[in-house]
């Protein structure tokens, strides 16, 4: 039986639970709201909830680029579906090695890839070995290869997943019935280690979805391998260019909206997070919660 006391702060709690989501959901609302502002009133009044006037000149333009956007977005969705799947499982396969106690220089590899979650080489020594050694320079690899070998935290929570919460007897067991480690890592340890690996996928996914760095750094101005993070980034640059500088040609500057295209750009970049991310908010608080608090 619930005393009281015990509705008193369930009630608290929902409470502080609501006004908290409406903090959160507050800026998202905003800046869909901004996106479809008249850019006349954004300038004079800035960013309302109630805007003066509505315009939809910031999708407009996003619209008459389509074409390259939607190229785009094809190379956002092949490396994020690529690289999620290639870095989940790799992080599987090295956690779950590194999850065996008896495994020899465990502690040593442990430290090493402790280290990298600290420190790195910095930008120019990992551009130099990117580029020089890897010839990742104007390749779709320039998007898959530096997230990719930047998993240490990947690992880290899937070693602890695997080493403190599968059970000990169920491995003995299928050991001892015979089961080689590709089936027992295959058939046992992935089934029952999903809400890790739904946590560890879309963290992955996202920093893909979201990076937009690599493509600057890897790619030329032109090329036509651009996420649509980085061709966003681009064309917000391009659309300021246009409107501080008297080009000369036919382009009507003024006519270009700068205040809410950035909303509309951002708008275009986060809708796939914000449609995919409750379908897999449950694994992703199970995954969390379980994985980082065992070791």
């Amino acid at each position: 039986m619930r005393t009281l006391e015990d509705k008193r702060w369930a009630f608290v709690g929902h409470v502080c639970m609501i006004i908290l989501s409406i903090l959160a959901l507050a800026p998202f609302v905003l800046l869909i709201i901004a996106s479809f502002t008249d850019e006349a009133a954004a300038i004079r009044n800035g960013y309302s909830y109630v805007p003066e006037g509505w315009s939809l000149d910031a999708y407009g333009y996003i619209l008459r680029q389509w074409g390259v956007i939607g190229r785009s977005y094809l190379v956002s969705m092949t490396v994020t579906v690529v690289g999620t799947v290639a870095g989940i499982t790799m992080a599987s396969m090295i956690g779950y090695t590194l999850s065996k106690r008896d495994l020899p220089g465990r502690r040593i590899i442990l430290f090493f890839i402790t280290f990298t979650m600290l420190f790195n080489g910095g930008l120019t020594a990992t551009y130099i070995i990117y580029t020089q050694v890897f010839n990742i320079k104007n390749t779709i690899f320039g998007l898959l290869i530096p997230n990719l070998l930047m998993n240490g935290y990947s690992i880290m929570m899937l070693r602890n997943y695997f080493e403190f919460v599968i059970p000990p007897a169920l491995v003995e067991a299928a050991q001892i019935d015979g089961a080689k480690e590709i089936t027992l890592f295959g058939k046992i340890i992935i089934p029952l280690s999903m809400p890790m690996i739904a946590t560890v996928g879309l963290t992955s996914a996202l920093i893909y979805w979201n990076d937009w760095m690599n493509g600057v750094y890897y790619l030329s101005a032109n090329s036509k391998l651009q996420s649509i993070q980085t061709l966003l980034q681009n064309m917000n640059e391009n659309v300021k260019f246009l409107q501080q500088n008297d080009l000369g040609t036919q382009v009507d500057a003024s006519s270009i909206p700068s205040v809410t295209i950035r909303m509309a750009i951002a708008v275009v970049g986060i809708l796939p997070v914000l449609l995919l991310y409750p379908i897999f908010q449950r694994w992703f608080v199970k995954g969390i919660a379980v994985g980082a608090v065992k070791g």
